[in-house]
C-alpha cells in the first residue's frame, strides 16, 4: 500500500491540560522521520525551555502563542506560522485569555530523547539571583 490515512491519531497523556493528537510520528507510526501533531493549549498553559533536536514548524490557526527564542519574544496569530530551527533555545507558552490551537511539525520526530526540556527548579536555582538568599 502506497498511503496511510490517519483516522485514529495518538492522544498524548498530559497534566497540564493541553491537547496533543499525534497524527504521524514515533507513537503513531513508530517513524523517527518526521511527526505532526494537532494541539489545543489552554489561556496559562506552559512549558519549560528546552533544547530540541529537531526543527519545528508551527502554524498557528486559532488564538495566539508565546515563543521564546534565544531570549527573543514571538507572537504567533491565527493564519501565521513559525520555524523553530534545532539548536534554539525556546520556551513556548500561553500567557492569552483563549486558548490556542495549533498544527507542529517536527523533522526529525518529537521524541523525549531530542527535546532537552529543561528543569524548572534546577534552572531557577542555577541563574536565580535569589537562589543564595537564606
Amino acid at each position: 500500500m502506497n498511503y496511510f490515512k490517519q483516522d485514529k491519531p495518538f492522544i498524548v497523556p498530559t497534566t497540564d491540560g493541553k491537547l496533543i493528537e499525534e497524527h504521524f510520528g514515533v507513537a503513531t507510526t513508530k517513524s523517527s522521520d518526521l511527526s505532526i501533531a494537532h494541539m489545543v493549549a489552554p489561556s496559562g498553559w506552559s512549558e519549560p525551555h528546552q533544547n530540541p533536536e529537531f526543527d519545528e514548524y508551527t502554524l498557528v490557526s486559532r488564538g495566539k502563542k508565546k515563543f521564546e527564542v534565544d531570549g527573543e519574544e514571538i507572537i504567533v496569530s491565527a493564519g501565521e506560522s513559525i520555524l523553530i530551527k534545532k539548536g534554539s533555545r525556546v520556551r513556548y507558552s500561553n500567557p492569552f485569555d483563549e486558548e490556542c490551537e495549533y498544527w507542529s511539525l517536527c523533522l526529525p520526530a518529537f521524541s523525549m530523547d531530542l527535546v532537552h526540556r529543561e528543569d524548572y527548579l534546577t534552572f531557577s536555582l542555577k541563574f536565580s539571583p535569589h537562589s543564595f538568599v537564606s
